[in-house]
């Protein structure tokens, strides 16, 4: 799967990029990440990629015409590669105001080819992006200074999402949300068995898997959050 990542400031990117288990995917050509400097896509010798807002008001609002060039760079490339053909690529702007980002839709993009992610900034961007996107997305209820945070978050979950990234295949099939958006999993311990008077549940030490798969099942909770 293929992200391609507009911004402002990429080297954002580098170090969150380049580490764990999103570094292992893309070595292991799972994932290809793609950071666009949409300042590149400017036009005067400033790099100018805001302006004022028409009509007034607080802030600066990122400019249409360098994010278009840079869509349409990005496409155009993506097409002449076949990587973004048959509907699997979408267009993604990451706004407060966007669809609040969950397991489901992380799921539902790890079967795409191709993933384009615009991380706004300052007070906006031009309302005329509609014409060029799919969707808004948001993470979370409250606002961020720019979409670079979100873009992190979006591109980590759908990458442990695709087949032979994560060690064990068998690693999402029971996590938190796997089942429905209020499955929330069992509990985990580990070594020492006793931490200052803390014990791990004897079940878990049994060596009796039928019982321990038991105990996990009632651990487990549909509850909302």
């Amino acid at each position: 799967m293929r992200f391609d990542v507009i911004t402002i400031f990429p080297e954002i990117f580098n170090s969150y990029f380049n580490e764990s288990i999103i570094k292992r995917a893309r070595k292991k050509k799972k994932i290809n990440i793609k950071i666009h400097d949409l300042r590149k896509y400017t036009s005067d010798k400033h790099k100018t990629v805001d302006d004022r807002p028409y009509g007034g008001g607080p802030g600066m609002v990122l400019k249409i015409e360098p994010l278009y060039k840079c869509l349409k760079a990005i496409k155009k490339k993506s097409a002449r590669g076949g990587s973004a053909t048959g509907g699997k690529s979408k267009t993604i702007l990451l706004s407060a105001k966007g669809k609040t980002f969950n397991q489901t839709l992380a799921s539902h993009y790890k079967n795409l080819d191709q993933l384009i992610l615009i991380c706004g900034h300052y007070e906006g961007v031009d309302e005329r992006i509609k014409k060029y996107i799919d969707q808004e997305i948001s993470i979370g209820n409250y606002v961020l200074t720019g979409g670079e945070v979100p873009a992190m978050v979006i591109v980590d979950s759908i990458t442990r999402l695709i087949p032979g990234v994560l060690g064990d295949k068998n690693s999402p099939k029971d996590e938190t949300f796997s089942k429905s958006k209020y499955y929330i999993e069992y509990p985990h311990y580990t070594r020492p068995e006793n931490f200052k008077g803390q014990k791990v549940p004897e079940v878990l030490l049994s060596g009796n898997h039928s019982k321990i798969a038991n105990w996990r099942q009632k651990q487990s909770s549909t509850k909302k959050a």
